[in-house]
């Protein structure tokens, strides 16, 4: 009876949002040296960024974005919710001051009362529902409540049994909210936000959960996650807690209130105990995650229906308190400079860091030459690039070292895989750029070049069907480049 509950519950409709997906940024304060809200807005246009969640209602802010079109979400901070929840003249005013003042000028769209409420500030949470239900009857007086939808941000943490999702549950104790919360969501059409940080599940389950499923890596058939209820196949654990979320809806009886995640990210930088917060790793799930939001795949319980996304965070933020990690979430460090470029083949120039669309993979700086022999010598045996570009008199083969040859070879490689999370690393060997290496005749695979055109490197992809051990014509790096015949014995991701 329980198995046939749950697969009907599975073919329960839920109401999607009323437009494809979307991919935006958070903005936060904690800056020391925080740019100007120009600035700001400057670097939101330069990256076609159009859907931005600020954390208060700042005045200059709401200013600046003016007459853009971007889509803003303002929120009521935390510290200001116990006053509008007690007083329907204090909401009114707050959505006057902060709402009204600058609509229809700037685009406002949503209002998220406080943040993560019933785990950060419980006092709070007997008068959070009356604090969203004033803030929307201000917006129904202004005519404003078609346009504006009035929701507030839940950490995942109030799931309970999150895997298998359709066990999820939210914590019971806080029913006397939820259930009230829940029925304004569905009766004024708005959506259930919710931040969703893998970082945190990966880091918290002790090597239960692999890295891979994380971070929205492939993953073969048998490693993936299955619902044993549902027998529902889960490839990533974004997806995992979007649907134990919908399952711990179902369970109250709401079924037709969509989610939007107003936090997901991975952090680039973190200290000894945080060996999984790194640059690489920040742009694997970031890249992945804006590929897998607008691709509208949706979730294994409801493929299609949109799952909208603000990324955490749009810069670092080196003021805020905690470990190292919580200071770098960003994409952009203070002054506009991207902290890595996010690998965004297929899904337009959306949050691409380099609005050139042009990014190229080098050797790093100080990296060991016998490291970077050995990947050169990968790349161009296993990894099949074309490095006959490198022999003697042809273009680039000056000048005549390891750096500048594996420099070439490792962004052919980058190139033909098409800028793939992850091919640009070769044993932490090489790093990725948006300056174009190419030098003189020597352009590079991925520059537009004098001419607007490429060098031929076409048979830089290996095959999917290629053996892991067999002989294939390579290019040893020595003294000179020459061609020779060695036995292809490593794996062909020993350097990826």
């Amino acid at each position: 009876m329980a198995l046939l509950l749950l697969l009907f519950l599975l073919m329960v409709p839920v109401v999607s949002a009323d437009e494809d997906a979307f991919i935006g940024v958070n903005i936060g304060t904690a800056l020391s040296d925080m740019p100007s809200p120009t600035q700001v807005v400057a670097l939101l246009k330069a990256q076609n960024i159009r859907h931005v969640r600020l954390y208060d209602a700042d005045r200059a802010m709401l200013h600046a974005l003016a007459n853009t079109g971007i889509r803003v979400t303002v929120s009521v901070p935390n510290e200001q919710l116990l006053g509008i929840g007690q007083s329907n003249a204090t909401a009114a005013n707050w959505v006057a001051r902060n709402v009204i003042a600058h609509v229809p000028a700037t685009n406002i769209t949503a209002i998220a009362v406080g943040s993560e409420i019933l785990t950060t500030l419980p006092n709070a949470a007997p008068v959070l529902v009356s604090a969203l239900k004033f803030i929307h009857s201000a917006l129904v007086a202004s005519n404003l409540d078609g346009q504006i939808k009035v929701s507030t941000p839940q950490s995942s943490s109030i799931i309970l049994d999150s895997f298998p999702p359709s066990q999820a549950f939210f914590n019971r104790s806080w029913d006397p909210v939820m259930v009230p919360l829940l029925k304004f969501l569905q009766s004024t059409g708005s959506y259930f936000m919710l931040n969703v940080y893998p970082y945190y599940d990966y880091m918290q389950s002790n090597g239960v959960i692999p890295l891979d499923y994380a971070l929205f890596r492939p993953l073969p058939p048998n490693k993936e996650a299955v619902d044993a209820n549902t027998l529902l196949h889960y490839t990533n654990v974004f997806d995992a807690i979007v649907d134990a979320a919908y399952f711990s809806m179902s369970y109250l009886n709401f079924t037709k209130i969509p989610i939007f995640v107003t936090e997901s990210g991975w952090p680039s930088k973190g200290d000894s105990s945080e060996p999984d917060a790194t640059l690489d790793n920040a742009n694997t799930y970031n890249s992945n995650l804006i590929r897998h939001v607008l691709n509208n795949t949706g979730t294994p319980k409801h493929p299609g229906i949109v799952v909208s996304t603000y990324i955490y965070e749009l810069y670092n933020e080196d003021s805020r308190p905690g470990p190292v990690s919580e200071k770098n979430w960003g994409l952009f460090d203070a002054n506009g400079m991207p902290v890595y470029t996010l690998h965004l083949t297929g899904a337009g120039t959306l949050l691409a860091n380099d609005t050139t669309n042009q990014t190229f993979c080098v050797a790093k700086e100080g990296a060991d030459p016998k490291m970077l022999q050995a990947a050169l010598d990968w790349a161009c045996g296993p990894g099949k690039v074309d490095c006959s570009f490198l022999l003697q008199g042809q273009p680039c083969y000056e000048p005549d070292n390891v750096v500048a040859h594996s420099t070439y070879a490792f962004n052919a490689y980058f190139q033909k895989m098409a800028k793939s999370p992850g091919t640009c690393d070769f044993k932490g060997v090489a790093t990725i750029t948006t300056s174009d290496p190419s030098h003189g005749s020597c352009i590079f695979p991925g520059s537009a070049g004098r001419n607007g055109t490429f060098p031929n490197t076409t048979s830089l992809a290996p095959s999917s069907n290629s053996s892991t051990s067999g002989c294939h014509s390579v290019y040893f790096y020595g003294q000179t480049l020459f061609p020779v015949v060695q036995c292809q014995m490593v794996l062909l991701h020993m350097f990826l």
